[in-house]
C-alpha cells in the first residue's frame, strides 16, 4: 500500500482539488481508498491573475514566475492540510495549473503541441518534504500526443465492466469522455478518450457576466431551469469546427473562453433572450455537444454513462444530457465507489504512483502519442 495525494485545478480554475489516497496492486490492476477529499479555493488575487494570464495578457517574467510561486505554495498548503489527522503520504502527483494549451492539429505535420501547467513541481516537494511528481503532459506531447486526456489508463484500471460498455464523463471546465468497451480480449485497445467541448466553462463565464462577478456559477442549474433553451442557436453553434474533428482531440480555455461566449452574445442578441433562456441555451450547448460527439465518435452507444467533475452536481444539466440519452442510465461515478467530485485528482495520485512504480500512464489511442509512456517528472525533496 501506497498513501498518495492527487492534487488538481482545472480550466474552471475555482480551487485545487486534493485526494488522499491508498493505493494497493500494480499496473491495471489497482483498488484505491479514498482517505479524504477537499476543495481548496484559490485566493482571490492569485485566481484573478490566473485567468488573466489564460485570457492572454500580458505579463513581465517577473510577474509570471511569482505566479508560478503563489500556485506551487496553494498547491503545497493544499498537500498539507489534507493530511491533517492522518497517517501521512509518501508521494505527490501535482496536476498543476494549466495556463496555455495548445494540441497538435492534424495540419500541424513536423511540430508538436504545447501545454503549460504552473506550480512548480520541485517547489511543492521542498515545502511539504514529499516526493512529488508532476508536468505530466510532456512525455506524451513528446511522442506527438495531445497531452490530453489523460485519465482513461486510470479510468480503465477503476471502471471497466466485464460485460458493459461505459463512457465516464468529466464535466469540469472542459468536458472529457473515456470510451471503456466491456473488459473483453483486446478490450484495452478499443478505449478512447477526448475533450468533448465546453463543461462548465461558458457557463460560467456567463454567470460572472450576468452578475457583474457577484456570482460564478450557477447553482445546481437552477437559475438555467427557469429558462427556455434556444436550439436553433444550439445548432448554429455545433457548426465550430472543433465539435467536427475527429479524435484524438483536445481543448481548452484559448477556444472556448471570455472571447467565445461574447461571440455567443453576439449571436444571442437578435433572439431576445432572457437571462435565464441564456444560460440555458448554453447548457444545451454544453449536453448537446457531448451526446453528439457520442453519436460522431463512438463505435457504439454505452450501455451506461458515469458522470464526474464540478458539472454533475449541475442537476439541469444532468437531466438535459439524460433526455438526449434516451434510455442509456446516466449516473455519477460515486454509484460505482469512485468519488465524483475527486476522481480527476485520484486520477493524478495514480499517475504519479505509475511513475514511481514504473507503468505507463497514457493511452495512445486517445491521446495520438505514437507509443505509450512513463508520465511526470519525479521530484525528491533535500
Amino acid at each position: 500500500m501506497t498513501r498518495v495525494i492527487g492534487l488538481m485545478s482545472g480550466t474552471s480554475v475555482d480551487g485545487i482539488d486534493a485526494a488522499l489516497v491508498d493505493i494497493f496492486g500494480t499496473g491495471l490492476d489497482l483498488k484505491i481508498e479514498l482517505i479524504a477529499g477537499e476543495t481548496y479555493p484559490y485566493p482571490r488575487e492569485i485566481r484573478e491573475r490566473i485567468l488573466s494570464c489564460c485570457a492572454g495578457q500580458t505579463i513581465s517574467m517577473l510577474e509570471f514566475a511569482e505566479l508560478d510561486d503563489a500556485v506551487a505554495l496553494s498547491f503545497a498548503k493544499a498537500a498539507i492540510a489534507i493530511q491533517s489527522g492522518h497517517q501521512k503520504a509518501t508521494l505527490i502527483g501535482s496536476h498543476g495549473q494549466t495556463v496555455y494549451h495548445r494540441p497538435l492539429m492534424e495540419y500541424d505535420k513536423g511540430k508538436l503541441g504545447y501545454s503549460l501547467q504552473i506550480g512548480r513541481g520541485i517547489l511543492i516537494s521542498q515545502l511539504t518534504s514529499i516526493t512529488t511528481v508532476n508536468d505530466f503532459r510532456a512525455a506524451d506531447i513528446a511522442l506527438g500526443g495531445q497531452g490530453a486526456p489523460l485519465v482513461p489508463r486510470v479510468d480503465a484500471a477503476l471502471l471497466s465492466h466485464n460485460s458493459e460498455s461505459r463512457c465516464i464523463q468529466n464535466i469540469g471546465g472542459i468536458g472529457n469522455v473515456t470510451y471503456i468497451p466491456a473488459n473483453d480480449g483486446n478490450w484495452l485497445s478499443q478505449i478512447r478518450g477526448w475533450d468533448t467541448g465546453p463543461g462548465n466553462s461558458l457557463l460560467d463565464l456567463a454567470v460572472e457576466h450576468l452578475t457583474d462577478g457577484a456570482k460564478t456559477y450557477d447553482e445546481d442549474g437552477n437559475w438555467a431551469s427557469s429558462g427556455t433553451p434556444d436550439f436553433t442557436l444550439v445548432e448554429q453553434w455545433l457548426k465550430q469546427e472543433y465539435f467536427h474533428i475527429p479524435p484524438p482531440k483536445s481543448t481548452g480555455r484559448e477556444l472556448f473562453g471570455v472571447d467565445y461566449l461574447h461571440q455567443c452574445i453576439k449571436d444571442a442578441a437578435s433572439f431576445q433572450l432572457s437571462s435565464a433562456d441564456f444560460l440555458a441555451t448554453l447548457t444545451e450547448l454544453t449536453a448537446a455537444s457531448i451526446v453528439s460527439s457520442y453519436h460522431n465518435f463512438l463505435p457504439e452507444m454505452p450501455h451506461r454513462v458515469f458522470l464526474c467533475g464540478g458539472g454533475c452536481r449541475n442537476l439541469y444539466l444532468k437531466h438535459r444530457l439524460q433526455q438526449l440519452l434516451g434510455t442509456i442510465p446516466v449516473s455519477t461515478t460515486n454509484e460505482v465507489g469512485l468519488d465524483a467530485d475527486f476522481k480527476e485528482a485520484i486520477a493524478f495520485a495514480v499517475l504519479a504512483y505509475w511513475r514511481q512504480t514504473g507503468s505507463p500512464g497514457n493511452l495512445p489511442a486517445a491521446t495520438g502519442a505514437t507509443q505509450e509512456a512513463l508520465l511526470g517528472n519525479i521530484h525528491t525533496p533535500f
